[in-house]
Parts: structure tokens; sequence; C-alpha cells
């Protein structure tokens, strides 16, 4: 039975719900524990206001691509402002996503095994790390990395099945690659351009060997109708110059990193010696041809070795923060490892087989673009996976004696080290160390808009505090200006957002604090209300705040200080030509 058939073996059933079922659990219980207000009210912030009608990029800035929050959107157009319902959407996108990763993993090794249990066995160890660190599991909420994840994910079980599809199936093959560049920059551009480098590639190797090339070449098609369509779509609405220059000229601005700090992760000592660990033992097990016992256990050790280590450090070292760089540092390495094996057996693999490494790693490096090593590896994690997956396609056609054998054990210590380590890596919430997630009793949400947001610290009873007041004092249709923008507030309340940024960080915010007060006077913003005690953990953040209250204050008095907030109403048009 193969990968392609309509219908799933029963032992398929039982993986899927398996893997659904324990990515959604963990994605629900990191909801009910902890929330990340800076992220979660961009998002929702945004969507809401799109979900009221407004145009990004040409009603105001937006430096991202438009799906996540689209998707956010028709949710809250649906089924009205609820967080909990964005919470069923993350866990259901991040089970959905593991179950992809197996499939993908499968049809990987079906291919290359010849003992189908074997095949299955592996891939079903090897999705199981995707439990703990699935795309929605390290970060919780609706989020455009978990979601061009996702989109890929998909893109990547479509190209699988390339070769034996229909033309139309091609076509929309080549239609959803376009799919994640709409939904984050620098990953999804990054997957684009090296899928159909790669379809083009697949096209010129199959002509030369007299294979037929109808459903790369329908692919390339639906690439290029997506891209129309897509372009088409942005100049009716936003318009391609805006979006340009919001997405692409903006973005790099405030978020392309050196080329020093993205190859930074590669310099790292433990990277060489892992390498070099590895290499060693697959020399070791290329070498065996008598089948020694002892040169196999040898080699196995030496490829385990660097795998095994993140796990191993958990017992030596205490800090988070040390623990979290052991399991990252397995990026780096993994990459190298996929590079120079895609490379070594290149001649033995044809169709997408071939070139779905070298597609995969190119993404990889793209989601680098944002927020290096350290920031930008949260929600993909499949794609490391997968990435392993075909390592040990390549091991296993390098082991002499009983090739599937070479790879079990290997399969299981990457198995055990990953799922370990990776539990402790979402456990200490160590990638949001950004945000403060430790201090206070846990404190559950008792607005219905916010049902389901649970976090430890005083920040819902202040919020809570400030919606009430807002409700009573504050008529709904006067402009307010919320500084820095950590909270949901307009989603909470309803009301529509006048000012065109909702929040003010660097890679967000385009306008100096000057051009900030002048807008607030353009815009007839009548109320300003001021965070004391942020839960984001950002010096740029709080300095920027402080420079613009300085301008503010000119133009707004204080008029009620709350546990949290300070309430400020614009002054009357004397007292403010007084105090300039």
């Amino acid at each position: 039975m193969g990968t392609n058939q309509k219908c799933w073996p029963w032992q398929d059933w039982i993986v899927a719900s398996l893997l659904f079922l324990a990515t959604a659990a963990v994605v629900a219980w990191q909801n009910s524990r902890l929330t990340v207000l800076w992220d979660l009210s961009y998002i929702l912030e945004n969507s809401y206001r799109m979900a009221l009608g407004d145009v990004p990029y040409r009603d105001f800035p937006f430096p991202y691509a438009p799906l996540t929050f689209l998707i956010q959107a028709a949710l809250i157009k649906l089924t009205g402002r609820a967080f909990w319902h964005h919470v069923v959407y993350c866990a259901v996108a991040g089970g959905l996503a593991s179950v992809l990763t197996w499939r993908i993993v499968l049809h990987s090794l079906r291919d290359a095994l010849r003992d189908v249990r074997h095949a299955r066995l592996l891939a079903f160890m090897l999705s199981v790390p995707v439990v703990p660190l699935g795309i929605y599991c390290v970060y919780p909420h609706p989020f455009y990395d978990p979601d061009c994840t996702l989109a890929i994910l998909i893109c990547v079980l479509l190209l699988q099945r390339l070769r034996d599809t229909s033309s139309r199936s091609a076509f929309l093959t080549g239609l959803t690659i376009v799919i994640p560049l709409f939904v984050k920059q620098n990953t999804g551009l990054a997957f684009l351009v090296s899928a159909a480098a790669a379809l083009i590639i697949l096209i010129v190797i199959d002509r030369r060997n007299r294979r037929p090339v109808r459903g790369y070449v329908f692919a390339i098609c639906g690439v290029l109708s997506g891209l129309a369509c897509a372009l088409i779509a942005i100049h009716l609405t936003a318009g391609v110059q805006n979006y340009w220059q919001w997405t692409i000229n903006f973005a790099a601005s405030r978020r392309m990193p050196p080329l020093t700090e993205m190859l930074a992760a590669y310099r790292d000592k433990s990277v060489l010696w892992s390498t070099v660990a590895f290499g060693a033992g697959v020399f070791a097990l290329w070498f065996n041809r008598t089948g020694s016992r002892a040169l196999h256990l040898l080699s196995s050790l030496l490829m385990s070795a660097p795998f095994a280590w993140p796990a191993i450090y958990l017992l030596i070292e205490r800090e988070p923060s040390e623990r979290a760089e052991r399991l990252l540092a397995l990026w780096p390495f993994v990459l190298i490892v996929s590079l120079v094996s895609a490379i070594v057996v290149v001649r033995r693999r044809s169709g997408t087989a071939l070139v779905l490494p070298f597609v995969l790693i190119a993404t990889a490096q793209g989601a680098f673009l944002s927020q290096q090593l350290w920031g930008s590896t949260y929600a993909i994690w499949p794609l490391w996976i997968i990435l392993v997956a075909g390592v040990m396609v390549s091991i296993n056609s390098l082991a002499k004696s009983k090739p599937a054998w070479a790879v079990i054990p290997l399969t299981g210590v990457i198995m055990l080290s990953a799922l370990i380590a990776g539990a402790s890596y979402v456990w200490s919430h160590e990638r949001l160390d950004y945000a403060n997630l430790s201090d206070g009793e846990l404190a559950h949400s008792k607005l219905p808009e916010l049902r389901g947001v649970s976090m430890r610290g005083d920040w819902i009873s202040g919020f809570e505090e400030l919606v009430d007041y807002a409700e009573r004092e504050i008529p709904p249709d006067e402009g307010i200006l919320m500084l820095p923008g950590e909270d949901v507030f307009y989603y909470t309340t309803g009301r529509r957002p006048r000012f065109p940024v909702l929040m003010f960080d660097r890679t967000i915010n385009p306008y100096t604090a000057d051009e900030i007060r002048d807008l607030a006077r353009d815009r007839d913003i009548r109320w300003l209300i001021v965070k004391q005690e942020l839960q984001l953990e950002d010096e740029q953040v709080k300095q920027f705040t402080d420079e613009l209250m300085g301008l503010l204050e000119q133009d707004f008095e204080p008029v009620e200080s709350l546990d949290n907030y300070e309430v400020y109403r614009r002054k009357s048009p004397d007292e403010e030509d007084g105090d300039r």
C-alpha cells in the first residue's frame, strides 16, 4: 500500500490521531498557563481592525504579510470577539502540522527503505518530538511564523506527490507554493524562490533523461498564476506600491540582520565538534564492509552523540538559557549535515526527493533573516524533523549490512533526546524570556472577550480595571492613544482604533515622537492611556515611551490614576496655547 492511496490503513489513523491530539493538548496547556501580551495584542488588535474594514498598507502602516491577520479577522467576523476561539485555531493548526510532518517523513522513508514496517517505525519515532516542538507549542497564540510553517508543510506534501498527480493537481500545487510568501515575507520568499528553482532544475534533469516533465511545467504555471492573482488582489485593495514599501523596504530596514550575525551560529565550537563526530560515525559505517559489531557500535555512538548532548546537558546545567542553546545548536549542525548528505547521494535520488533537502535548507536560512537562530526557530521544528529524516535516508543508503538497523538505534536516540530537551525548552518558556511570565499567581480573565486568557501577575486585574473605567468614562466614539500598546484594548472593548499605529516598537512604528504628537492632534485624539509596568522587558520601548510622553504632556492632562495605568485627557485649546 503506497502513501498515495485514498484510504489509510488503521495504523495510520491511530498515529495521526495520537500526534494531532497530543500536539493540540500541548498548545491548549501552554495557553492555560501563559499569555504573551505584546505579540498577542499586535495580532488581535490589527486583525480586529481589519475585521472592521481597515485596509493594511493603505489605511495604516503595516510591515507584515497579511494572511495570518486576515485569517484571524475572518475568525472574529464569523465567531465574534472571543479569545478561546483563537486558542482552538492554534490547537487545530498545531495538530494538523504534526500530522503533515509525519506524512512527509513517512513518504520520504517509504520511498527509500525496502521494508515498509521499518519505514513506519522510523517515521513515527522521528515525528514524536514534534509534539512538544510543534508550530504552536513554544509560542501558543496566533502568529505568522507558525502559520507560514503550516503552509510550507502543505506545499511539501503536495510536492512529494507531484510526479504522480494530474496536470490540474500540479497546477494547484504551484498555486499553493505562493501562499507562504503572503504569510511571512522572509520565510515564504525563501521557500518560493527555492521551490521554483527546484522545479526548473527538475524539468532540465528529466528532459535530459527523457522522463515526463508535464507535472513540473504545470506547477511552474501555477506559481506564476498565483503570483499574478496575488498582485492583482493587492493592486485592487492596498496598492502594490504601498505593499512593497511596508513589507519589503520598511521591514528589511528594521529587521534585516548583518551577514556576520546570520553566520555566527555556524562558528559555534559545539557545531564544529558535532559535525566532526557525526562525520566520523558516517565514515565508520561506510568503512564497515565486513559487518564488524565493534565498528557498528562505534559508528552509532559517534553519530548519536551530537543529538544526545542536549538531553545529557540537562543533567549538567541548570541555567535555562544554556540548556536552550544546546538544543538550538542542533539547527546549524543538521543544516550542515543535511547539505552534505544531500550532495553525497544526489545521484541516487530523483524527482522532488532530489531537491527537497535543498529547498528546506534555503527555507530555514530565510527564516533566520528575521531574528537569527535564537528567535526564528521556535515555529519551524517540523522542517528540522524532515531534514533529519533525509539524513537517515542517506545513512541508510551507505550502510553495507542490514541497512535499516543502521539507523533505528540512531533514530531512537534522536527521538528521546529531542523529546526530552524539547519538552524542557517548552516548559521553561526560555524563548519567551522577553516577557515577564513568572512573577505572581496564575490569574484568569473574567472578561467575556478574553475568556481563556491566563497568566501570572497582576496584568489581568489591572487591565480589567482599565476596561471598566473606559466603559464608564470615555465616550465610545472618542479617539484614544494607548502607550505603548501592549494590551488588547480595542479587541476587548469593541472600539474602533483612530490612530494609525497601535504599538510603539521600532520594528513596527515608523513615526518619530514629534510625528506621533502631530498625528494625535490631526486625528483629534482626546484620550491618552499610559501603561506603567510592562510585561514586555524591552528598554528601547520604555525609553521611546518616556520620550514621547515628554511631548504629549504639553497637550494632555492627567485625570485618573489606576492600578497600572495613567489616564490623560486632552487639554482645552486655551490650556494648550498657554503651555506652548
